[in-house]
């Protein structure tokens, strides 16, 4: 254990060195100006201060201010020497959270006990913070298992649906790398865009829940069989709803919210402009790009230029603008996944 003793009468020093020279496994450091202990202490780690309060210049209340503000010595145990016995003095260098206090002139019976007691609080301390570094390891390893677990039920769940929906695989990864660009052109931080990427190819998982002869239905849907099909919002989310993966819950998020408007037309509860949680407005731009310009049996796909068209013309009314502006933000990247991710390719 590190001491370090602080005071300004160098006598001092070198009769408190001696004491505590009778104190096993510990290691003395000592300085006679305040200012020099403050840089010796940003470059060590002591486990207990003695601090003398009279000093010039920078007093031991000054010292114990600026001391505590050092990151990760908030905690460190602090001794006050002091000949001052008021109790302003004393109340003061508690608020300030010094630990102990001991009078001039200072017993040496009393100077080992106090400093015994502080560095066994120290060793206490440290055991405890390395258990919580060891418990938070732990933690961060379930949670990177449960992200792993996460992610393969997300590629399952894929898998899974990709045998009744007729969207293929490059729609979803054209999709989910758009709402990636524009969450990053809106500033969303590299984790969120990454739990976006993952949790965007569920968005339409619902479908797994409407029958085949509306899912696959080769022209366009009656009313009767829209309703149906748009049950498949809610499906979804019910599905992923269970999970407490932070990525299947945004999942579920998505698959509930990607087909509201921004004007209120959406389904299936009619939000409206930021009702609807950012990540539902951002692949509802993705998906409605990317769905133009794909060619299904049932439709030729859109040219790049009447699909931007269409995006400009519903920005305020079924997209966020800031989410369609952002969109075109990106174009370049837009483009690269665009004939990166060509079906067939």
């Amino acid at each position: 254990m590190n001491i370090l003793i602080v005071d300004d009468d160098k006598t001092n020093l070198s009769l408190f060195s001696h004491m505590l020279g009778q104190v096993p496994q510990t290691r003395i450091d000592t300085c006679a100006d305040a200012r020099q202990a403050l840089d010796w202490c940003q470059e060590h780690a002591p486990d207990l201060i003695l601090l003398d309060y009279m000093m010039p210049g920078m007093d031991g209340l000054d010292f114990l201010s600026r001391f505590r503000a050092m990151p990760g010595q908030e905690m460190t145990p602090v001794i006050m020497i002091t000949a001052d016995m008021g109790l302003q003095v004393r109340h003061t260098a508690l608020q300030m959270s010094a630990n102990d206090f001991l009078s001039k002139p200072v017993n040496r019976v009393e100077l080992l006990a106090r400093v015994k007691n502080m560095l066994a609080m120290r060793r206490s301390q440290l055991a405890m913070s390395q258990k919580i570094d060891t418990l938070s390891e732990q933690v961060d390893q379930q949670v990177r298992h449960s992200d792993t677990l996460a992610l393969d039920s997300v590629d399952l769940l894929a898998r899974a649906a990709g045998y009744r929906d007729p969207e293929t695989g490059e729609h979803l990864t054209r999709m989910a790398n758009y709402a990636r660009i524009i969450a990053a052109r809106m500033g969303l931080d590299s984790q969120q865009q990454e739990l976006l990427l993952n949790a965007a190819p569920m968005h339409d998982i619902g479908k797994m829940g409407i029958p085949d002869h509306i899912l696959l239905k080769p022209g366009r849907l009656d009313e009767e069989e829209l309703k149906v099909m748009r049950m498949h919002a809610r499906i979804g989310a019910d599905i992923l709803v269970a999970s407490p993966s932070p990525l299947l819950q945004t999942a579920s998020q998505i698959a509930l919210t990607h087909h509201e408007k921004w004007d209120g037309s959406g389904y299936p509860n009619g939000l409206k402009g930021e009702q609807i949680p950012l990540y539902g407005r951002i692949v509802a731009v993705a998906d409605v790009f990317d769905a133009l310009t794909s060619s299904r049996p049932y439709k030729p796909g859109w040219s790049l230029e009447r699909a931007s068209q269409y995006l400009r013309e519903q920005s305020g009314a079924h997209f966020d603008p800031r989410c369609v502006e952002a969109f075109f933000a990106g174009w370049e990247e837009v483009l690269e996944i665009f004939n990166r991710y060509q079906e067939g390719k």
